[in-house]
């Protein structure tokens, strides 16, 4: 069963030198776990870009993994945006996430950029247009904070497939059956791409909490108790974390779903030691 795995991971962009270390260490890490891509971020309103084209340029450059450069919709006209993705195109680098974006903090509901791509299905269209781009696109097995329902939020998913993404990763949950449950409703929706489940190993449940009251993702009873008393005792917090997460895949696999992305938050023990739980280990043989 676990030739038929493949993961992939997430980092976001550092914001100072030690944060550029950390993320090295990351991909370091993690390389040898054979990842399908990596994927880089963009932070809130694009502000993060100009780390994001230099990190997922070096991943391209030296080889380590192959990246998936994030592109949103937020705070740039459609000529900026393809000028983007010419440039990615130009370094060779054909995986690309399509996002909406989330508006800069402050600023309140998104709006779309005047001249701007409206949302992530018309980007997706307009950058198929420009190159045979492999586009992964975002669901949400709870319906997106800003969906009027979920009726919508699929419609729109829908809508994202039909302009050619090749496949949809999920924000984070701990619920398997909310996700096979989301599952079964896409497939019904005629969507027939690969859903991928997005995993977020808990590195600070506290903060974990607090994020996913902005996103609208659940938080169940039973992981609070889980981490309850564990806030001043990182090494068994580590521990239960990776088993949790590990525990959560395994379900998903006895119903098929072969496919991971982990949310890694540059932090590389608990995707690791996960990954190692699903038994994706670095081929030793490669390494002698």
């Amino acid at each position: 069963m676990t030739e038929d795995l493949s993961v992939s991971f997430e980092f976001f962009p550092p914001t100072s030198e030690a944060a550029e270390a950390r993320l090295w260490n990351t991909v370091e890490k993690l390389a040898p776990l054979r990842p399908a891509f990596a994927s880089v971020t963009y932070g809130a309103g694009g502000t993060t870009r100009e780390r994001t084209l230099k990190i997922v340029k070096t991943l391209k450059r030296d080889g380590r993994m192959e990246p998936a450069a994030h592109l949103t919709c937020v705070g740039a006209e459609k000529a900026e945006i393809d000028a983007i993705a010419r440039d990615w195109l130009d370094e060779g680098i054909t995986r690309l996430v399509a996002l909406r974006g989330d508006p800069p903090k402050g600023s309140g509901h998104y709006t779309p950029h005047p001249g701007g791509y409206e949302n992530a299905a018309a980007l997706v269209a307009g950058l198929r247009e420009i190159g045979d781009f492999d586009i992964s696109v975002a669901a949400y097995p709870e319906a997106h904070p800003d969906s009027p329902s979920e009726a919508a939020d699929i419609a729109n998913l829908k809508a994202k497939i039909d302009n050619g993404a090749a496949r949809a990763i999920t924000q984070y949950f701990f619920d398997a059956d909310l996700f096979l449950r989301f599952r079964d409703k896409v497939v019904a929706a005629g969507i027939d791409v690969p859903i991928v489940p997005g995993i977020m190993p808990i590195t600070n449940f506290g903060k974990l909490v607090n994020f996913s009251k902005a996103c609208g993702a659940t938080v169940p009873n039973w992981l609070h108790e889980r981490f309850e008393g564990l806030d001043e005792d990182p090494e068994t917090r580590e521990l239960v974390a990776a088993s949790t997460a590990a525990d959560l895949c395994h379900q998903l696999m006895l119903e098929g779903v072969n496919d991971f992305h982990f949310y890694t938050l540059n932090v590389p023990s608990l995707t690791y030691a996960t990954c190692h739980l699903l038994g994706i280990r670095p081929d030793v043989s490669e390494a002698a």
